[in-house]
């Protein structure tokens, strides 16, 4: 891991926090990006780094609670909260809400840096799901309609016979869309195909004589 390539976006009112945060996080190594109000980190252009959201809960645009629910709508970095009144439901309800940690103002440094680390190992571990996600669609989407429908008799496990059967065409014809399949999928075996559906959550096809 590169410190260097990772950025910690800190949102809090309060200008000395930001800049106590700011300094420590820079010091070891992390980019940080302050801001005073929700609006304002909504406004900046994120670069493409797992990153880490460092958010006050008491800002003067929104609650942070509130504001954790509106980023979970999209792709956003995980959070850790980070409060002076911190109490029992709120942090219930942070956590529930997908954050790494709530913590409360003084904010112990090896608390802090720890759950900033785990934050952005969270967010990079995603980043790479959701980029294997884009290239099996991408793969997908390159499959003819008919391919598609092979795919899901395939990968549901009908027999060939069978899956020609019931796709009303012959068996060679649908071996020969099986390899094309295979290729346009860069599945190495069946087993590796079977992985492939499950990640696209292609839906499995029931035996109708079962």
């Amino acid at each position: 891991m590169n410190p260097q390539k990772e950025i910690v976006f800190i949102v809090d009112d309060d200008a000395r926090v930001r800049e106590a945060f700011g300094e420590l996080l820079e010091s070891l190594g992390w980019r940080a990006e302050m801001f005073a109000a929700a609006a304002e980190y909504i406004a900046y252009a994120k670069p493409d780094l797992p990153a880490c959201l460092l958010l006050d809960v008491e800002l003067p645009d929104i609650n942070g609670l509130d504001f954790q629910r509106q980023l979970s709508r999209d792709v956003h970095p995980p959070i850790v909260f980070i409060t002076g009144h911190g109490d029992i439901p709120s942090s219930v309800r942070a956590i529930r809400g997908g954050a790494v940690d709530f913590l409360t103002k003084p904010v112990a440094e090896n608390d802090l840096v720890m759950a900033i680390r785990t934050a952005i190992d969270r967010d990079r571990k995603q980043r790479s799901v959701r980029a294997e996600r884009a290239e099996l669609g991408r793969r997908l989407a390159a499959l003819t309609p008919r391919e598609r429908e092979v795919l899901q008799f395939v990968v549901s496990g009908f027999l060939n016979k069978q899956s020609a059967a019931e796709l009303g065409i012959s068996e060679i014809t649908l071996q020969i869309h099986r390899g094309k399949i295979m290729r346009k999928m860069q599945a190495e075996s069946l087993a590796d195909l079977v992985r492939i559906a499950e990640k696209l959550q292609i839906p499995v096809i029931r035996d109708r004589r079962a």
